[in-house]
C-alpha cells in the first residue's frame, strides 16, 4: 500500500508514528509543511520537518513534542550573554547541529528536498519525508498590537505571543510562486490512499495545499482522501488552531473544518466520539464520516486512529 500523508508538526508526527505501527508494510511518503520555516542566528530552521524526523527517528523530546531529548541550551545561553536574540525561540545545542548542517548544505547549492533526505539518512524515520517545496515559503500573521496593525512571522505569533492577539489574516508568503518539491506530485499520483492527519488545517495542511499544483493533484488522484479532525468537542486537541481558523472565517468545529476542506478534496472524515452529532452534517456535505476516538494518548491510540482512517478509505473505495 502506498500512503501519502500531509503533515505539520507534533500532531502529524505522532499520527505518523501510529500509522507506521498500524501499517508496517506500507510505503509511506510524508509531504511536510515548510511554511513554519524561519531563519534564526543565520540558520535555516525547519520545525515541522524536524519534528517528524526526530519523532519517527527516536530523538524527540516526548514531553513537549518538539526539539531533542536530553537537550542542553549552552549555545542559547551564550548568545543571550552577547545580547543576541530572539530569546523566545528555544533552540537547543543538539538541535543547533541539525540547522548548521542544513544551512551549510543549502549554502552549497543543495535544494531543501536533497538536504532533508540527507538528514533523514541519520535518523531513518521509516518514511520518505519530502518538503512541500524547495522554494522559500513563510507563513505570516496579521495582528493588531497596542493599536498598531502589523504582520509578523507565524513563529513569533505562535511561540512568542502564544496566539494572544486575534489573527486577522494568515498569509503563506511565497506559496503562490512556489513549486512542489521533486517527488511530491509523483507520490500523490501513485498513492493508494491520501491522509490528512489531525494537523492544523490552516497553517499546516492548509499551507501545503496553498502550493500550486498540490491541491489539484490530490483532487484528481482518484484515490480515497481521508482526514482526521484536529477539533474535538469544539476545541483544538493541541495548540491554538481556533485562533487561525477564525482568521479564515471557519468555526472551530469538526464539521466546519471538514466543510473547509470540502467534498472536492475530502472523501472521508473522522470525528471524535464526543462529536458524533457532527456525522450527519458532514455527510450532508458529501463527505463520508465516522465517529471514533481521536485522542492520541499514546502510540497504540494513534495506531488505532490510523487503522480507522485506512478502514474508512477502504469503505469509500468500495
Amino acid at each position: 500500500m502506498r500512503i501519502v500523508v500531509l503533515a505539520g508538526g507534533i500532531g502529524g508526527a505522532r499520527f505518523l508514528r501510529g500509522l507506521k505501527q498500524a501499517a508496517p508494510e506500507a510505503d509511506v511518503t510524508v509531504i511536510g509543511n515548510t511554511g513554519d520555516d524561519i531563519h534564526l542566528f543565520g540558520l535555516k530552521v525547519c520545525p515541522d520537518l524536524d519534528t517528524v524526523m526526530y519523532t519517527l527517528g527516536g530523538g524527540i523530546n516526548e514531553e513537549q513534542g518538539w526539539g531533542r531529548q536530553d537537550e542542553t541550551f549552552q549555545v542559547k545561553s551564550e548568545l543571550s550573554a552577547y545580547g543576541v536574540g530572539p530569546e523566545w525561540f528555544g533552540l537547543g545545542d543538539r538541535d543547533f547541529a541539525t540547522h548548521i548542517v542544513r544551512t551549510q548544505m543549502l549554502s552549497a547549492g543543495y535544494p531543501l528536498s536533497a538536504v532533508t533526505e540527507a538528514l533523514c539518512d541519520r535518523w531513518n524515520p521509516g518514511v520518505r519525508l519530502l518538503p512541500m517545496s524547495d522554494d522559500r515559503v513563510e507563513t505570516h500573521v496579521a495582528v493588531t498590537i497596542d493599536g498598531e496593525r502589523k504582520v509578523i512571522h507565524f513563529q513569533e505569533y505562535w511561540v512568542r505571543l502564544r496566539a494572544s492577539a486575534a489573527a486577522e489574516a494568515v498569509v503563506p508568503v511565497g506559496a503562490d510562486q512556489a513549486k512542489p518539491a521533486p517527488g511530491v506530485l509523483e507520490a500523490i499520483a501513485s498513492a493508494d490512499v491520501i491522509l490528512f492527519p489531525p494537523s492544523n488545517p490552516v497553517v499546516s495542511v492548509g499551507t501545503i495545499l496553498a502550493v500550486p499544483g498540490i491541491r489539484e493533484a490530490i483532487a484528481e488522484a482518484g484515490v480515497p482522501v481521508v482526514g482526521l479532525s484536529p477539533i474535538v468537542g469544539d476545541a483544538p486537541v493541541r495548540g491554538m488552531a481556533d485562533k487561525v481558523l477564525a482568521a479564515v472565517g471557519v468555526e472551530a468545529t469538526a464539521t466546519a473544518v471538514a466543510q473547509h476542506y470540502g467534498s472536492g478534496l475530502l472523501d472521508g472524515w473522522l470525528v471524535d466520539t464526543v462529536d458524533e452529532d457532527a456525522v450527519a452534517a458532514v455527510e450532508a456535505a458529501g463527505i463520508r464520516c465516522r465517529a471514533v476516538p481521536l485522542l492520541m494518548t499514546d502510540v497504540d491510540a494513534a495506531a488505532e486512529m490510523a487503522r480507522e482512517a485506512l478502514a474508512l478509505a477502504q469503505e469509500v473505495r468500495a
